[in-house]
């Protein structure tokens, strides 16, 4: 009952449709822009890291390359040669201590061509598990790269042979760190945080070192990974460590990959940022719009509720004058609004709008009446004054011969038979007219519609049997409710008019032509049922009709047979209006006219008149 109390006045309804819109909207707009804003924010997430994960790809792989060709060149080196050549560890050791200060290496380690160690330089041997060194592809002439955990961090060490050709007379091993320092290179280069692991545990990042434990347990994926460490959420990608092409290949353009030994030894950088600290401020931006939509939505309910006030008022006044002008049709009452300060300028506009429209709608009526008034008399005078001229001209053309005396009984017959089909004329003129100006009185009653049809063509072919008309009829009866004899007017009109535009098309087509032509029958009457309903088709190989001409093919008094009253099809369309069917006609001009009649079944017909009653 309240709510009912609460919808029953049109204030109200504006009022609160205007409110709810509000709520709505602004809803609708603060978690869309919401949604959208964290998107966003994500997307610039993953695009950055991204980004700094190709940067530490591109910087390792630097980094990599220029250390391969430090040791390349110092592999090439004749002192370093000579030395080795020799055998002798204390001529190798100063050359190696030397060349590890030079180069900055982390570790330096020169063997001879059994393996045997000659010099080795750098911190941490032992704990990266390099004693003994294992020689790998190198003493066979090939270049190896190999991983090994440090304390500081994660060791790539790259092993080239040292040639004196045509034989290996030892390696040089040279490796360097990974650790905190690096890692905050790359901190400082990409605005991201950097670990580096081997082996599956995370040696150096640029983290706090309490976080190495958690990172490492964590153990992020190649795909997008979350972490929380000490509390703070982070994102992570995982780029294995790439090692530097070997001696002679083609890696030109192409990007960096990953080696199988850093693959097999699980070296890897791990890219990270804060997914908390670049989302902070996504809760103040929340609470701002939250506040902003709250405040938004209490002034569209203040501002809703004034203007459906202003609103409402003046148009109840408006809608109660409509509907007494609906109801009495009295088009002279008028809307007439009281003028304030707070009066509603759309209101009284609305107000004259309908008082000057009930006044042309008036002035219209009148006008319309008058002109459809003249419009009929002037087109009925007009063709029945054609039509009635004709036949009195030829009376009066057969009633000469009988001024002149004497005139003969062969004079007298002919002039006779002649007033007696004109004035027959006359009578089908007249009785068009009546027909389509009185109302039509039907005679109902059940019928065979097939047998209505072989009476139409029947009486056509009676008249003049060119062209015939060629039947498609069902062998059972259908049966239909309707005034038969006024139907088989219709049909009989239908094909008289096909004959014509048949009889027309031959004419057009030069003398010794016959009309229709090819296949298909110059005229021919179907009849078949469908959906509930019966349908007539007549269909003629005349010389159709254009756009123009189907668009005007009802309207009274157009025809475009020579002597034709254009009442024709009018009458017909009444007639089959009145017998609750309907008529079409599709024509194209050159390929002929189909004319369709569908009439109810006496089925259909029952359920119509319960329907309507």
């Amino acid at each position: 009952m309240f709510t009912g109390a609460l919808l029953g006045s049109l204030t109200n309804r504006v009022f609160l449709a205007s409110a709810l819109l509000a709520v709505l909207s602004t809803a609708a707009a603060t978690l869309v822009v919401s949604r959208m804003v964290t998107r966003e924010a994500e997307a610039g997430l993953r695009r950055g890291l991204d980004e700094a994960a190709a940067l530490v790809t591109e910087w390792q792989s630097t980094l990599s390359g220029n250390f391969q060709l430090a040791a390349r060149l110092i592999a090439e080196a004749p002192p370093l040669k000579a030395a080795i050549d020799t055998g002798d560890p204390a001529t190798v050791a100063p050359l190696a201590r030397d060349y590890h200060r030079r180069i900055r290496s982390a570790v330096f380690i020169v063997t001879d061509r059994e393996g045997e160690v000659l010099a080795r330089e750098g911190a941490g041997l032992s704990a990266s598990g390099l004693d003994p060194l294992p020689a790998g592809d190198a003493a066979a002439g090939r270049e190896a790269v190999s991983y090994w955990p440090h304390p500081d961090g994660v060791l790539q060490l790259i092993t080239v042979p040292v040639l004196a050709p045509p034989q290996v007379i030892g390696t040089l091993s040279v490796g360097f760190l990974f650790d905190r320092a690096r890692a905050e290179q790359v901190r400082r280069l990409t605005d991201s945080e950097v670990a580096f692991a081997v082996g599956g545990e995370v040696r150096a990042t640029t983290l706090p070192h309490a976080s190495l434990e958690a990172l490492t347990r964590e153990r992020p994926g190649d795909a997008l990974s979350r972490l929380d460490l000490e509390g703070e959420e982070f994102v992570a990608l995982v780029r294995p460590l790439v090692s530097p092409a070997p001696a002679g290949s083609l890696s030109a353009g192409q990007p960096p990959r990953a080696s199988a030994a850093s693959r097999q030894a699980g070296a890897a950088a791990v890219v990270l940022q804060s997914r908390t600290e670049r989302l902070r401020f996504l809760a103040p931006l929340r609470a701002a719009l939250a506040a902003t939509a709250l405040l938004a939505v209490l002034g569209a309910v203040v501002l809703s509720f004034l203007v459906s006030r202003t609103i409402t008022r003046p148009l109840d006044a408006i809608t109660a004058r409509m509907r007494e002008v609906a109801a009495t049709g009295d088009l002279t009452r008028k809307i007439e609004l009281p003028s304030g300060r707070w009066g509603d300028e759309d209101a009284r506009l609305l107000a004259r709008t309908f008082n000057a429209l009930t006044d042309s709608i008036a002035r219209f009526q009148r006008e319309a009446a008058q002109r459809e008034r003249l419009s009929s008399l002037g087109r009925m005078a007009t063709v029945v004054a054609h039509e009635i001229r004709n036949p009195l001209m030829i009376i009066k053309a057969a009633l000469h011969p009988l001024r002149r005396a004497p005139a003969s009984a062969e004079q007298v017959v002919e002039a006779a038979r002649d007033i007696e089909e004109e004035v027959a004329r006359l009578n089908r003129i007249v009785n068009e007219v009546l027909d389509f100006a009185r109302p039509i009185r039907f005679e109902m009653g059940e019928a065979d519609l097939a047998a209505v049809c072989r009476q139409a063509a029947s009486a056509v072919a009676a008249a003049d049997g060119d062209p015939p008309v060629a039947l498609r009829l069902p062998k059972a009866p259908v049966t239909i409710v309707t005034d038969a004899e006024r139907l088989r007017g219709v049909l009989v009109n239908l094909l008289t008019n096909a004959r014509h535009a048949t009889r027309a098309a031959a004419a057009a087509a030069g003398p010794g032509t016959s009309p229709g032509g090819g296949d298909l029958p110059a005229v021919e009457l179907a009849l078949g049922v469908e959906d509930g309903r019966a349908w007539v088709e007549v269909r003629d190989q005349g010389q159709g009709m254009s756009a123009e001409q189907l668009a005007r093919a009802f309207e009274p008094y157009f025809t475009t047979t020579p002597g034709g009253t254009g009442l024709g099809l009018a009458i017909s369309r009444n007639v089959v209006d009145g017998l609750g069917g309907s008529i079409s006609i599709d024509s194209v001009g050159g390929r002929g006219t189909t004319v369709r009649v569908e009439l109810p079944v006496p089925g259909r017909a029952r359920d119509r008149q319960r329907g309507e009653a």
